[in-house]
């Protein structure tokens, strides 16, 4: 009865939200489009011919919103979870935190690339402590590796969650990168606990 009940709570609050009904009109996949849209505005991640890296990346609306501004660059999709198509990207499904897997991604590389994105969360167990120490360490692994790949004047961008292994986190964005900025945007819902981390200029 509470599952039902639960259930129903979650698809009044999808009818309600503005940015579920936005992104169905504007064709993306999911809402949370919005979040990259607003941190590419404030924080100008992306232009034309440039290459990124989606992280976490299923069901696609990072990727659908990238691929639109980088037209003539190369962009890659990563997940675990196959994904349907989206047109100017390259799509792996696999664990990112294999090393053949990464191994893989940078084949599909010349030369070191502009930016990598991360939206990768683990599957919430609803205790918040251990979900943001969970997603934390998928944030680190995905530094970790920005910091391999990225040119000098790299981008990186990941989710991150408030709770014990946030400061910790952000410390560590601080000795690899020059410029490093936390940022909850507006679509990002009251009560969730996620944030971004924004990092720029590899140190």
């Amino acid at each position: 009865m509470k599952k039902n009940r639960i259930s129903k709570n979650w698809i009044n609050k999808q009818r309600r939200d503005i940015f579920v009904r936005k992104s169905q009109v504007d064709g993306y996949r999911a809402r949370s489009a919005y979040k990259l849209i607003e941190i590419n505005e404030k924080f100008k991640i992306f232009k034309n011919g440039i290459s990124v890296i989606d992280l976490g990346a299923a069901p696609g609306s990072w990727s659908q919103y990238t691929a639109k501004i980088v037209k003539s660059g190369r962009l890659v999709s990563v997940d675990l979870k196959e994904m349907e198509k989206i047109e100017n990207t390259l799509q792996i499904k696999g664990d990112f935190t294999e090393k053949e897997q990464q191994n893989k991604i940078k084949e599909l590389f010349r030369t070191k690339v502009d930016v990598v994105l991360s939206d990768m969360a683990v599957n919430t167990t609803g205790i918040k402590n251990i979900d943001a120490i969970y997603t934390g360490e998928l944030c680190k692994e995905a530094m970790l590796f920005a910091k391999e790949v990225l040119v000098k004047e790299g981008r990186f961008v990941a989710k991150i969650f408030l709770g014990t292994s946030f400061n910790e986190i952000v410390a560590e964005a601080k000795t690899i990168f020059k410029e490093v900025k936390v940022f909850k945007p507006k679509s990002s819902r009251k009560e969730s606990k996620e944030s971004f981390i924004i990092c720029k200029i590899l140190r």
